[in-house]
């Protein structure tokens, strides 16, 4: 046997009950509040839980999921100093699971299989179990898929396209925090706000896939009816310029704020009269906790907005086309304090009944288990 091949056998297996969760430096709400519950019940399970994060939003502020996992019991590693996953962070990622040698290890999203499949090169029998929540299109994505022990996907649409996977459907959990909330006026303060207006919120990476063209075309269109209004977009991604030139050059760039992140983003989502999502976002956004907090919402047609809206109960779901749909809902939620009202009652209770927390970290628990850590 080679020096090699010896040095290989006599490296150590996996640490029993060790799970590393991996994902994007993200705000406190969709999938950046999926990997804080569940990193939080991991840990309340007895698991020794590690989280690394690949991307670094704004270094100067810190890492707010960072210091939520921390304070849920489980240990961050700070991997990325870009915006976006990349080579470096990949290799770090590589040397952190050969010193931790986890049992599992968990990416969230597409794009950090890759890396997440990499660790393998590290330790002989650690699993790699993805949590998936858009529909796959693209054919790497679907190799890697494949590649991975289990993927989880968060509703059977997304599990339908993820095809020659061993599968497992858990859809995300909800839960709203129990503190008090940081009054209107002073996150009008900090994000630059009108505090007497009524405000709308959309969270999404600023790529294709969010058709934030047809989200600023209702913005647009809903300044010509209803002046008392102000927006909130919440992301980063290529399409940041682009949305910015837009508001500009169409003259509502005063009454949308846009940015990469948020650090008051659960403080400000318990003030907004809706959220609402134009095209395909985990989580839709800020929807699922929205809905947890009272909030309807407005999506244009997607597997996200059929699992989680109502249709005129928990809010709207509407056509791409005609483009009019889209505003023309979101100014009923906006104009009628009693529909809204109604609407965000009937959020919060099929929040609590259709994706309880609870039950998605139990679920995750007992795939885990199954695989014998």
């Amino acid at each position: 046997m080679s020096t090699r091949a010896s040095s290989l056998s006599a490296r150590p297996g996996p640490v029993d009950g060790r799970l590393l969760l991996v994902a994007t430096d993200l705000d406190a709400v969709g999938t950046g509040r999926q990997v804080e519950l569940l990193a939080a019940g991991f840990a309340a399970a007895g698991h020794d839980t590690h989280l690394a994060i690949l991307t670094a939003m704004d270094r100067r502020r810190g890492s707010p999921l960072a210091d939520r996992v921390r304070a849920a019991g489980a240990t961050p590693h700070l991997l990325g100093e870009r915006p976006v996953p990349d080579g470096a962070a990949a290799a770090r990622l590589a040397r952190l699971a050969h010193r931790l040698r986890p049992a599992v290890v968990i990416p969230f999203g597409r794009r950090l299989l890759p890396a997440a499949l990499a660790t393998r090169v590290t330790g002989a029998g650690r699993r790699v179990v993805p949590r998936i929540d858009v529909p796959v299109r693209r054919a790497h994505t679907a190799l890697c898929l494949r590649a991975c022990d289990l993927v989880v996907a968060s509703s059977p649409e997304v599990a339908a396209t993820c095809r020659g996977s061993s599968l497992e459907v858990i859809p995300p959990g909800a839960r709203a925090e129990d503190r008090a909330w940081m009054d209107r006026t002073s996150i009008a303060h900090r994000l630059g706000l009108d505090p007497t207006t009524i405000w709308t919120l959309c969270v999404a990476p600023l790529e294709p896939e969010a058709r934030l063209d047809r989200l600023a075309w209702a913005i647009d269109q809903l300044g010509v009816v209803h002046r008392g209004l102000e927006h909130v977009l919440v992301g980063a991604g290529p399409m940041l310029r682009r949305v910015r030139r837009r508001a500009h050059v169409q003259e509502f760039a005063e009454r949308l704020v846009v940015t990469p992140s948020c650090p008051v983003l659960p403080d400000l989502l318990a003030h907004v009269r809706l959220t609402w999502q134009s095209g395909t976002v985990a989580c839709g956004g800020a929807v699922l906790d929205g809905m947890a907090l009272g909030v309807p919402a407005v999506m244009v047609e997607s597997d996200a907005a059929r699992q989680l809206v109502v249709d005129g109960e928990t809010g709207r779901i509407v056509p791409a086309l005609p483009e009019s749909e889209l505003p023309r809902r979101a100014l009923e939620i906006i104009e009628d304090d009693a529909l809204a009202r109604r609407y965000g009652i009937a959020a919060a209770a099929r929040a609590r009944a259709e994706f309880p927390a609870d039950r998605m970290v139990a679920r995750w628990i007992e795939v885990i288990g199954r695989l014998g850590v």
